[in-house]
């Protein structure tokens, strides 16, 4: 039995979906104050999204090792984690509820993590499903 089948079988996300999870639960709690906000995230409101993070901004004319290392930081992954989620997830304020209602979505979305001798059509996290389809969309694997 191969990882993607036994994952299915034990009815389990992969470590990578688990740490995105993770960064967005964090993230949840920096928003709701439950966390320290050390790394000064921000959020704004929108009447359509619902509660958005400000992704920080980076100079266009950095060299590729530093947009490397921005892209891979916590406080850019987050928000754009983050700005994934539809307004119906993002603006609930209990811990639970929040967590069941993520749980729901992200196992909406497929988990097909890369693993060696095997291809997979990205590299399984969240930021680039949502690329690789023009949008994050609910998506089953057979």
């Amino acid at each position: 039995m191969n990882y993607w089948d036994r994952l299915k079988h034990l009815n389990l996300p992969s470590l990578q979906r688990r740490r995105e999870r993770y960064i967005i639960i964090n993230t949840w709690k920096i928003l709701q104050k439950k966390s320290p906000n050390d790394i000064k995230m921000t959020f704004y409101s929108s009447d359509r999204l619902g509660i958005r993070a400000k992704v920080p901004p980076l100079a266009k004319s950095c060299p590729m090792s530093v947009r490397t290392l921005y892209e891979n930081s916590f406080s850019v992954k987050a928000a754009k984690l983050w700005n994934l989620l539809p307004k119906t997830i993002n603006t609930v304020t209990e811990l639970n509820p929040f967590k069941a209602a993520l749980g729901a979505y992200l196992d909406k979305v497929a988990d097909k993590p890369p693993t060696p001798g095997y291809t997979t059509p990205c590299s399984n996290s969240l930021l680039d499903w949502n690329i690789q389809s023009g949008g994050l969309r609910e998506v089953r694997w057979p």
